[in-house]
C-alpha cells in the first residue's frame, strides 16, 4: 500500500466539504501487469442520483529540498496515471491537487507554468490550513 502525501487528509477533507464523495483512497488502477495506486477516486452527484463526474486525484506536498524534483516525480506519476486510465477508465478525469501556498511559490514560476502547459496538467488547488477548495484548472 501506497504511502500517503502530508496534505493527503488537507486534501480529502476539502473534497468532501465541497460535495464530493470519496470513492478509494487509495485508487487502485490495474492495467495488464501494471498495478499502481493513485491517491484518491472521488465522485459527485447533480442530485444525489445522477452520477455529475468522477475524478481521479493524485496528491503532492512538494515538500522536498528540490522543487524541479518534485515536479518531475509528480509529473512522471501523472503521466503514468493518465496513460493506464485511458485504457481501463477513459471517462474519469485526473486531477494534480497541491497546496494553495506550492500553487503561488513554485507554479507560477515560467519553467513550471510551461510544463504544466506542455503536458496538459489539470490541476486542484487547495488551502490545506482551512481545507479547502481554491481553485480547479484543466
Amino acid at each position: 500500500m501506497p504511502r500517503k502525501d502530508s496534505i493527503h487528509d488537507a486534501v480529502k477533507n476539502a473534497l468532501v466539504k465541497d460535495g464530493w464523495t470519496i470513492l478509494d483512497d487509495p485508487y487502485r488502477i490495474e492495467y495488464d501487469d501494471a498495478d499502481v495506486y493513485a491517491d484518491l477516486r472521488v465522485e459527485k452527484s447533480d442530485d444525489g442520483i445522477n452520477v455529475k463526474r468522477t475524478l481521479v486525484i493524485e496528491i503532492k506536498g512538494f515538500l522536498h529540498d528540490s522543487p524541479m524534483t518534485d515536479l518531475a516525480r509528480a509529473l512522471g506519476q501523472y503521466q503514468l496515471y493518465r496513460g493506464y486510465l485511458s485504457e481501463v477508465a477513459p471517462d474519469e478525469e485526473l486531477y494534480l491537487a497541491i497546496d494553495e501556498i506550492i500553487y503561488n511559490t513554485q507554479f507560477q514560476r515560467r519553467a513550471f507554468q510551461h510544463i504544466i502547459t506542455v503536458y496538459n496538467l489539470a490541476l486542484l488547488i487547495v488551502n490545506t490550513d482551512t481545507e479547502e477548495i481554491i481553485q480547479w484548472i484543466s
